[in-house]
């Protein structure tokens, strides 16, 4: 069962016993088997460069042209990606479908003489490459929020009513109705979403985005109504954001160490407010120590690991939006996938309404190498010390005779493995393995190669390369005797490992290979692979400079890097430092000068917080203690604390007055607290740079930053080394 109900007087162990007995529902098994989808952010939002629209898009501003789902749909299928999700409505509510309950929509479009439809070209392709297909449905909806007489928050009652409601020459085929007491939002949104399920073929999912651009309207959600409309009219569809599958708690491609799909819950699930009994960002939300007095319940609440492979959800540009790399998107790959959770990777199309080709570029070499590294099993010949685990299917298994197991592999010969997979027999036995280690054996000797926590429907284990000819798996704690349903042994033959890029106090850049470099900002580059950079945005290789110690960047500037081994080059690295800090004053309008001066002082783990005020009434000001050539900023916010959503910049120079160059904001910076950069139009002159009217995201009342560097010009655009 997805959900179990704990009888009282039950003990902790028992409590824990129980919760290795709760079984994924069958839709979450196909959602499972998927494994790897993708997400597509596409909309007004990618012909304004917007992140959240505002509502009011002028209908002539989306017009793809050239628009190609089968191009969309080739590609995710090449890269391994099973499903797919389109954000059928974004946050400023404009729909890509044609619906018959609003105007801001496709219809208005001159995209095919206002008869477009892109849900429908994406569903045919869908079909023809072999995905199933989900839908957004955004519960948000600024054009309902802010348009006069919209529906959202309206204060409407709550009545009876019939969905569909009908519209005069536009009748559903489906003859089905629902009776039910909503208010006047809830049936717009019950309307759109019966649209949804039964005009576009089998949905397979439909996703809920928990974010609101306009919190505080009083609108209520009727979530049990909608769900149980989807299950009616698509009951294979999971609901994510709702009782089958969760976020992982960030949106930049984080894992979790052990990630439990069973969750403890104090109120059952479907009651008031059930869906925030947990919070989805802190590290452990259901290990033994969260199964306490309180848990009342548990329930079978998958996660998923969803990011973008831009920065950002929509397209922007292909210039200055940075697009992740193969070696980036196939690390997540194998951390959620390979973590016991689903790879949600968002593919925003551009203006043409196609995948970009640098977007294409990563998708086929992500797909290469899934195929190339988990295509075959390096076990498949080998001899199991227990059966069922090396047959390739997941409804046999092998059942442990307590919690802690060991089971070995021998191979005919040695082989050259860096990767082991585990998946246990959820479907039937549920969640159990808490803590494991992987043996093996080189040249007669056991040696431990790797240590893991959960594994759930699957956990890749990673390792340096050994040459073993056998694996031995020990399982040393469980919830119950584990049952394991598959293993299997991969070798991937990594590239060189991506460049990391470090400034120090005085400006120096430098630059090694390897995450014992990543932590030590004095560390050097191994000497086996080669650093090579480029400093004029270009792409470095084995004809670019080559790194051979610190460089001095006092202008800052922007470096591109990778490693070269022989003829392998590993992915390219980018910094874009500002101008050296050194003597640099910060100042907040709380008057405060030490805090502030913590964005200053190159450390991410320093950060400077406002204290409690109204929205826009914070600002920061830095004294660059004299004059540059300025030309945007770099913003690292205070995670998980305090953020800066939207902010303006103004400028001053010596003896004059400020002058405003420049407003922005960073779209989901709470959820994805990664690095911002921001380009003003022009270059300025400036002293002094202030960002002023501060707002934090979702009705906070602190805006923080850990780092903020001022960009500068460096070149031929730069008279007098930067100085005005």
């Amino acid at each position: 069962m997805q959900t179990v109900e704990i009888p009282v007087g039950c003990t902790h162990e028992r409590k824990v016993e129980l919760s290795a007995g709760v079984l994924p529902h069958p839709r979450q098994l196909k959602w499972w088997a998927d494994e790897f989808k993708g997400f597509i952010h596409y909309g007004p939002n990618t012909y304004s460069g917007r992140e959240w629209g505002t509502g009011f898009e002028n209908a002539a501003l989306f017009n793809p042209g050239d628009l190609d789902t089968g191009q969309w749909c080739r590609l995710m299928r090449a890269a391994g990606i099973r499903r797919v999700i389109l954000v059928a409505k974004h946050h400023e509510g404009y729909c890509l479908w044609q619906t018959r309950y609003t105007d801001h929509s496709v219809a208005s479009s001159a995209w095919r003489g206002g008869r477009g439809d892109v849900l429908q070209e994406l569903a045919a392709s869908c079909e023809k490459y072999g995905l199933r297909l989900g839908v957004y449905l955004s519960p948000a909806d600024l054009n309902q929020i802010e348009s006069p007489g919209g529906s959202y928050g309206n204060g409407s009652e709550f009545t009876e009513r019939v969905i569909p409601r009908k519209v005069e020459g536009r009748p559903f085929k489906d003859k089905r109705a629902f009776t039910c007491v909503v208010d006047d939002y809830n049936e717009y949104f019950l309307n759109q979403l019966f649209e949804l399920l039964t005009e576009y073929g089998p949905i397979y999912e439909v996703w809920f985005d928990g974010a609101n651009p306009r919190p505080g309207t009083g609108q209520s959600y009727n979530e049990n109504i909608w769900y149980e409309m989807i299950r009616k009219l698509a009951p294979d569809a999971v609901i994510f954001g709702g009782p089958d599958a969760r976020w992982c708690g960030n949106e930049g491609g984080r894992t979790r160490e052990g990630e439990y799909n069973v969750i403890p819950l104090t109120v059952a699930p479907g009651s008031a407010a059930w869906l925030h009994d947990i919070d989805a960002r802190e590290k452990n939300i259901a290990g033994r120590d969260r199964i306490t007095e309180e848990t009342r319940y548990f329930h079978y609440w998958p996660a998923e690991t969803n990011t973008s492979i831009r920065q950002g959800w929509f397209w922007r540009n292909d210039d200055e939006q940075r697009v992740r790399s193969a070696d980036d998107v196939f690390d997540i790959y194998e951390r959620s996938v390979g973590g016991n959770s689903q790879f949600h990777l968002n593919i925003p199309p551009n203006t043409l309404g196609r995948f970009s080709d640098r977007d294409a570029e990563v998708l086929l070499e992500v797909g290469r190498r899934i195929d190339a590294v988990y295509g075959v099993s390096l076990l498949e010949d080998g001899k199991a010390s227990v059966g069922n685990v090396l047959d390739g299917g997941t409804e046999t298994w092998w059942q442990a005779p307590a919690a802690e197991a060991t089971l070995e592999v021998t191979l005919p010969e040695e082989r050259t493995v860096n990767r082991f997979m585990i998946m246990e027999a959820i479907a039937h036995r549920g969640e159990r393995v808490e803590e494991h280690y992987l043996e093996a054996r080189v040249d007669g000797s056991w040696i431990r190669v790797a240590d893991g926590k959960t594994v759930g429907h699957k956990r890749i284990l990673r390792f340096p390369q050994v040459y073993a000819d056998a694996f031995r798996l020990t399982i040393t704690r469980s919830r119950l005797a584990p049952s394991v349903a598959h293993v299997s042994a991969h070798y991937y033959d990594e590239p060189p490992k991506p460049v990391v890029i470090r400034r120090d106090a005085e400006g120096m850049i430098t630059m090694g290979v390897g995450l014992s470099f990543a932590w030590n900002y004095h560390g050097t580059a191994d000497q086996s692979q080669d650093i090579h950079y480029t400093l004029d945005g270009t792409e470095p290789s084995i004809d670019s400079a080559m790194y051979k110690g610190p460089l001095e960047m006092p202008l800052g500037g922007f470096i591109r890097a990778r490693a070269i081994a022989g003829e392998r080059e590993g992915a390219v690295s980018e910094s874009r430092t500002g101008i050296l800090r050194a003597g640099w004053k910060a100042r907040d309008s709380e008057g405060r000068v030490e805090e502030p001066a913590r964005v200053l002082d190159g450390n991410i783990r320093s950060h400077w917080i406002s204290k409690e005020a109204a929205p826009g009434t914070h600002s920061l000001t830095i004294d660059m203690r004299r004059e540059y050539l300025i030309s945007g900023f770099t913003y690292v916010p205070a995670a998980p604390e305090a953020f800066i959503e939207s902010y303006d910049v103004m400028i001053r120079r010596d003896g004059e007055s400020w002058e405003p160059i420049h407003r922005g904001s960073f779209g989901n910076i709470r959820n994805d607290p990664g690095p911002r950069t921001v380009f003003f139009d022009n270059a300025f002159k400036a002293r002094y740079m202030r960002l002023s009217n501060l707002v934090a995201p979702g009705g906070l009342t602190m805006v923080g930053a850990a780092e903020i560097e001022v960009l500068g010009v460096t070149g031929p655009a730069e008279p007098g080394n930067g100085a005005g």
